[in-house]
């Protein structure tokens, strides 16, 4: 098995463990392999491992990427589900609209409105979580919490959308129980949006928290979808991306 075979086995185990610790089932608990620098080899060495899902944060990298591996001669097969887990800018919706499954990090009206003008009627909705800024981070994109509701009513009745969540990305905390703690605000919005009764409610079932250093707390509290990028590719070398 190659080194990404491997280090997706170490994670999977890792969900699993926390899944049994936290007394849910493994199944519960989506792995999204964030791949933001690493190349298309990378994606298919993962992908011939079994990992399907894979996230990007910056979107011209991104694109480039799923194009390269749609190109022939060999496209790859089956087509991973792209998620898009960076901020968009209003001007680059388009991308988005055009090339990914899953958008993340919607946090105003706006984003969202020019996502369903831009959706193809003949693609498959776009599935929508919406970033919330759970613990206020001065460097965290989001809405705030108090907020988020009114922005889910708004996005869920938006054509070609289809609003499946919320997604955080919390300051680093010391340690599991204040890691948890942090979490289990989040899932606490989660289950009051799902319960609002919202257009299209039954699929509102997505949670996506918790990363390689905190994906166990994620869990705890109830994540149902762990982003996770370092501890399958390794190391990163940033460069400039739009």
């Amino acid at each position: 098995m190659t080194m990404i075979g491997n280090n997706l086995q170490a994670v999977q185990e890792r969900i699993r463990r926390a899944c049994e610790a936290a007394g849910r089932a493994p199944g519960s608990v989506r792995l999204l392999a964030v791949s933001k620098t690493f190349g298309p080899e990378a994606v298919r060495e993962a992908a011939a491992a079994g990992q399907h899902a894979f996230g990007e944060n910056y979107l011209q990298e991104g694109v480039a990427k799923i194009e390269a591996l749609d190109a022939p001669p060999e496209p790859l097969r089956p087509r991973p589900e792209w998620h898009c887990i960076g901020p968009v800018q209003s001007n680059k919706t388009r991308l988005v609209a055009a090339h990914f499954d899953w958008l993340h990090s919607v946090d105003r009206l706006k984003i969202a409105q020019r996502l369903s003008e831009q959706r193809a009627a003949d693609q498959a909705p776009l599935q929508i979580c919406l970033q919330v800024n759970i613990d206020g981070g001065p460097s965290k994109s989001g809405v705030a919490p108090d907020e988020v509701l009114a922005l889910a009513r708004e996005v869920a009745l938006l054509p070609r959308l289809c609003l499946r969540g919320l997604m955080t990305i919390p300051e680093p905390q010391p340690d599991f129980e204040a890691q948890k703690q942090v979490h289990l605000r989040a899932r606490a919005l989660f289950d009051a949006v799902r319960a609002a009764g919202l257009p299209g409610a039954a699929q509102f079932d997505t949670l996506s928290m918790g990363m390689t250093g905190d994906l166990e707390a994620a869990i705890h509290a109830g994540s149902t979808m762990v982003r996770v990028g370092t501890a399958i590719f390794g190391g990163r070398s940033y460069s400039p991306a739009g």
